[in-house]
């Protein structure tokens, strides 16, 4: 009983200290004038309201959440006598059929089509590979119809690589094949060994392409992984790998010298023309050929795309290929393989659109970085703009000047609106209602641009209104391609480009032409400085053709050497690219 009295002991107050105490009605009054409009929409408006605050956006419940605690902060400071009074806004949810905004914003992911119109197989577990079945979840509808005679082709591939893959008897018997330093005559299978050059924009267009060259030669394509490329991608066909065995033993030291290169074996007699039509001892032949497609000082070796040549490629059961080039463009200009390209891609500018979404599926480490941001970040604006700026080592330019052509870009073209140089609020909607919120996506190695854009945005209002977010997620400052975490950060933001409304990128860009490609979009183009007086291009930025990679080197036709070699001038669907004047492109 002591223990008891003492406790209550403590909890007698003088009358001077009961009158200092302070009351809890004012926080309860508050709190009730809080939620007094939600307990009028249930009564008026029942399960229609629920639903209605069911459905709104979590990052906007999420901002409402913080606000009432931001409230109750506010009245537990007033309550210890520090004089402060907030009052948030009151969090009144859209009724169904009201006109809610972020309907159009969060379109109902189960109606997606996850299979691309046919082009990704079902045959896999969706675990193992988030982002196969849910990246079309956020990617606009593509401007282009798939094929049949596509997805046939890519069922066919499938098969035959379950057939052929890694692991298989007809693998096996293809490496003592190998090994035996000879090619073999009538073998079962034939493959293509993709080995990576340059960074990662580069990459993905070269093995989109030799995957398209593997679909025309019936090869199987194998993928050489080094470190910093293990996990970044998932496996794309179904049943197998298309990951090179680690014991394999040409992976290392190539080059245009190699003296394997089809260039080099051709000039040293040692393959001829007039074998590819038939001549001469196929089992006579190394056991491999080295097919090199590099651009060296923006130029592709000889004979690398006329048809004997490629007759004669033909021969060798097994092929290292090693480019950073989207040499898919030239394959379309080897008579033999024409008709199977028209089939496949009546659109001829759809070819790494179809392709690069078949193919490259980001491993599920890359897959949470880029979900967790646009979630976090983009998902709510009403339009994403993406604005990719990449500064080329060998065409210098300073940060003002590329940040003054962003500007013009955006701005010209209305992509973004002007800001009023204050800091008072801006125009009203015309309509009456809430603003339009953009959000700007800045992907830059540099931060010198997020800096600066989202400085404006943040201190000014803009002249119609509207509300302009600004994000960047990382900026290295430097590119490092041999660093996986690296790797997977920018395929992240590859993907999170391709998900934007509208697109800005840099000319001569890989990582902006996979970016725009993949999305099925004609960016804005910045087009780079005069290379002989490095000013300014008085054009800030121009759009392409179409949705395509350029391939920047135009291959020397010298198998067509009586003729004017400018493919330009034969092929209909060929011209020359916006931001590279002698390099190709595919368009319709």
């Amino acid at each position: 009983m002591g223990s008891v009295r003492a406790i209550q002991g403590e909890r007698d107050l003088s009358p001077v200290a009961e009158k200092r105490r302070p009351s809890g009605v004012g926080t309860v009054t508050a709190v009730f004038l809080l939620v007094l409009p939600l307990l009028l929409l249930f009564i008026f408006f029942g399960d229609q309201a629920v639903a209605s605050i069911a459905h709104y956006p979590v990052w906007q419940r999420m901002k409402s959440q913080s606000t009432f605690a931001l409230f109750l902060q506010a009245s537990t400071h007033r309550s210890q006598g520090t004089g402060l009074c907030f009052m948030p806004p009151l969090f009144v949810p859209q009724i169904a059929g009201s006109g809610n905004a972020s309907s159009s914003r969060n379109p109902d992911i189960t109606t997606h089509d996850h299979l691309l119109g046919g082009l990704l197989s079902p045959e896999f577990d969706a675990a193992t590979c988030l982002s196969r079945y849910q990246a079309s979840k956020r990617w606009k509808p593509s401007p282009f119809p798939v094929s049949p005679y596509l997805v046939e082709k890519l069922r066919q591939y499938e098969a035959n690589h379950r057939r052929c893959g890694p692991g298989t008897a007809n693998y096996r018997e293809a490496m003592a094949q190998l090994m035996s330093g000879r090619n073999a005559d009538h073998a079962e299978c034939k493959y293509v060994v993709w080995v990576p050059l340059q960074g990662l924009g580069n990459r993905m267009l070269s093995v989109v392409s030799t995957f398209l060259y593997a679909l025309l030669t019936g090869r199987v394509l194998l993928v050489h992984e080094p470190p910093e490329m293990q996990g970044l991608f998932c496996e794309p066909f179904p049943g197998t790998s298309w990951v090179l065995p680690p014991d394999f033993p040409y992976t290392d030291g190539f080059s245009a010298h190699t003296k394997e290169s089809y260039v080099n074996m051709l000039a040293n007699n040692i393959v001829r023309h007039d074998d590819g039509d038939g001549g001469g001892d196929v089992s006579s032949l190394p056991a491999y050929v080295y097919f090199h497609l590099e651009q060296i000082s923006l130029r592709l070796q000889n004979h690398t795309f006329c048809e004997e040549d490629h007759r004669m490629l033909d021969r060798f059961n097994w092929m290292v290929l090693r480019s950073d080039s989207y040499f898919a463009v030239a394959l379309f200009l080897v008579p033999m393989y024409r008709g199977e390209l028209e089939q496949m891609f009546p659109a001829k500018g759809s070819v790494f659109h179809l392709l690069g979404r078949y193919l490259l599926h980001p491993g599920n480490r890359a897959w949470g970085i880029m979900e967790r941001f646009y979630d976090g970040y983009l998902a709510g604006a009403d339009e994403r703009v993406g604005i990719q700026v990449r500064v080329m080592p060998f065409i210098p330019i300073t940060f003002e000047s590329m940040y003054d052509q962003i500007t013009r870009c955006v701005w010209e073209h209305e992509l973004l609106p002007q800001v009023t140089d204050t800091s008072g609020p801006g125009a009203m909607p015309s309509n009456g209602g809430r603003s339009k919120v953009k959000a700007v996506l800045v992907v830059s190695l540099k931060p010198e641009y997020y800096d600066k854009l989202h400085s404006v945005y943040y201190t000014n209002a803009t002249a119609t209104g509207e509300i302009v977010t600004v994000f960047q997620p990382s900026h290295d400052q430097d590119q490092h391609t041999e660093a996986l975490a690296h790797n997977e950060r920018a395929l992240a933001e590859i993907f999170l480009l391709s998900y934007s409304d509208r697109l800005v990128t840099t000319g001569f860009s890989t990582f902006g032409y996979v970016a725009h490609s993949l999305a099925g979009l004609r960016p804005w183009l910045l087009t780079l400085p005069d290379r002989n007086t490095m000013r300014p291009a008085e054009v800030a930025c121009v759009r392409p053709a179409s949705v395509e990679p350029c391939l920047h080197s135009a291959p020397p036709l010298v198998c067509r050497a009586s003729q004017d070699t400018d493919p330009v001038a034969h092929v209909p669907f060929l011209r020359h690219c916006e931001d590279v004047d002698i390099g190709l492109k595919l368009f319709d």
